[in-house]
């Protein structure tokens, strides 16, 4: 379209009109906030289920014929405070409690690309507002569903991934009209660090209320939540600066003049040439690479902990929860970082994408390869797996804001496509994981390390080698009149 290049920079130099601006109560840094909040409930409503089966199962059907390695010592257990014991309890066996965890990927997967064209059809606010009180809803129904029948459970935490699949692509879709090219990786990191706080807060907390109370009101406690804040979204957030009540002057034109040569005002999507732009498929590599790590971890790491090295991480739902709280202060350092480097050093944004997928996916696979060789220091085990999260929070300025980069006025529509592709490791990953480790030995989990490095390595590669940073041709208005 353009010799990006020396254009990236030009504007800057014409307008002094990024500094005419404060962040400080600005409408999009407001937006950026809300949305915080936002996904840090939709993550405390996706984990909250997998801290609360612990309880929701009687003892003796939750051990899946699993052997217990005898590498490791085990550790003291912690002084047993008497605990509630009021909560129903239910005869699931381990492949039910399976099927109970995987039934909302099934949903998730479904609404990726719908979520993201009707995005760009309606506006990314009534779908991402809908989205999460949907998914609210459904999670303040999960005790009922639950006494009804495991079919009853397993369809109501489908429809709990339908309502989420559809954040994400409508988040991006609001972002291309609301985020000012130099502030992308700023607005970005700051709306989807929500996602690692509400695993890191709800971790733990899901566990305490648990203990303490019953496990219905880790299901009430966050519902609540949830539909609360679908009360802020709706009176405070709208689709565009043009569209936004309360918002400066100064502010609409310092947005819309920056957004200038980056949309698209024609009404149908490019689908042809959309489908067969490299750059679009080094983000689905990239995407699907890293999920693979991330998913594998998120559901075993409980287990490897407590089959090898014979600590329980349901004692200590804060050692599950470090590796996410590094993982939240990488992606909004990384943000700030990868903006100012665009901006005052004059990197080119293709640049910056590139090496900060390449940190973000390499260094979790050199400490995950590692954490595997370590013996039984659990100290150390739990340190290289939190730096190996930590550094995977990089790629939030890489690989998963490229979208807007190369095709602002589809964003919604390329997130729900990558999106769909790697929601199938969350799917797939951990089943081959389980299948790998029947004897626990600490080869077989070598195995499970060996293989989730070498896929976030291709990842990194491929992103490295395909990935742009500029608009691409089909993606602005004049499109046709370039071919013709």
């Amino acid at each position: 379209m353009e010799p990006e290049e020396g254009e990236d920079r030009t504007p800057l130099l014409k307008e002094p009109q990024p500094h005419t601006v404060p962040a400080c109560c600005s409408a999009r840094y407001n937006l950026a906030l809300l949305a915080c909040f936002g996904f840090f409930l939709l993550y405390a409503l996706r984990v909250n289920l997998s801290v609360a089966l612990v309880d929701m199962v009687e003892p003796n059907t939750s051990l899946a014929k699993n052997v217990t390695s005898n590498v490791c010592p085990e550790h003291s257990s912690a002084i047993n405070v008497p605990r509630n014991t009021t909560g129903e309890k239910y005869s699931w066996d381990a492949d039910t409690q399976g099927w109970i965890l995987g039934s909302f990927f099934y949903g998730y997967i479904i609404t990726q690309i719908p979520g993201g064209y009707l995005a760009s059809k309606i506006g990314g606010k009534l779908l991402l507002g809908f989205g999460i009180f949907g998914t609210s809803v459904f999670t303040l129904l999960t005790p009922l569903a639950a006494n009804l029948g495991v079919g009853y459970l397993i369809a109501v935490r489908a429809l709990e991934g339908l309502g989420e699949g559809v954040t994400f692509p409508a988040m991006h879709s609001m972002w291309s009209s609301w985020a000012p090219p130099m502030e992308r990786s700023k607005l970005l990191s700051i709306s989807y660090a929500g996602a690692q706080l509400g695993t890191v807060v709800s971790l733990p907390l899901s566990g305490l209320i648990c203990y303490y109370m019953n496990w219905v009101y880790v299901f009430y406690i966050f519902g609540a939540l949830g539909v609360l804040w679908w009360f802020f979204w709706m009176c405070l957030v709208s689709d565009t600066p043009e569209t936004h009540r309360s918002i400066s002057h100064a502010e609409r034109e310092y947005i819309l003049s920056s957004l200038k040569d980056q949309l698209s005002t024609q009404k149908s999507v490019p689908w042809r040439p959309m489908l067969g732009s490299l750059p679009l498929w080094a983000i689905v590599v990239a995407h699907f690479s890293y999920n693979w790590t991330f998913y594998t971890l998120l559901t075993l790491l409980p287990t490897y902990m407590k089959e090898i090295l014979r600590f329980d991480a349901q004692e200590n739902g804060f050692l599950s929860a470090l590796p996410y709280f590094g993982c939240w202060l990488c992606i909004i350092l990384s943000g700030q970082i990868a903006d100012y480097l665009r901006e005052k050093q004059n990197f080119s944004t293709v640049c910056v994408r590139k090496c900060f997928t390449l940190i973000g996916m390499i260094g979790p696979a050199v400490f995950l390869v590692a954490a595997g060789f370590i013996g039984c220091n659990y100290a150390l085990a739990v340190a290289f797996v939190t730096i190996s999260t930590t550094l995977g929070g990089f790629c939030t300025s890489g690989y998963s804001i490229n979208h807007l980069d190369i095709a602002p006025s589809y964003a919604g529509i390329l997130l729900g496509i990558t999106n769909s592709f790697a929601t199938i490791p969350g799917m797939v990953g951990p089943v081959i994981a389980k299948n790998l480790t029947h004897n626990n030995t600490v080869g077989e989990w070598q195995m499970v390390f060996y293989i989730a490095a070498s896929i976030n390595l291709f990842g990194a590669i491929f992103f490295a080698l395909f990935a742009s940073g500029e608009v691409q041709d089909w993606a602005v208005s004049g499109y046709h009149l370039h071919r013709n």
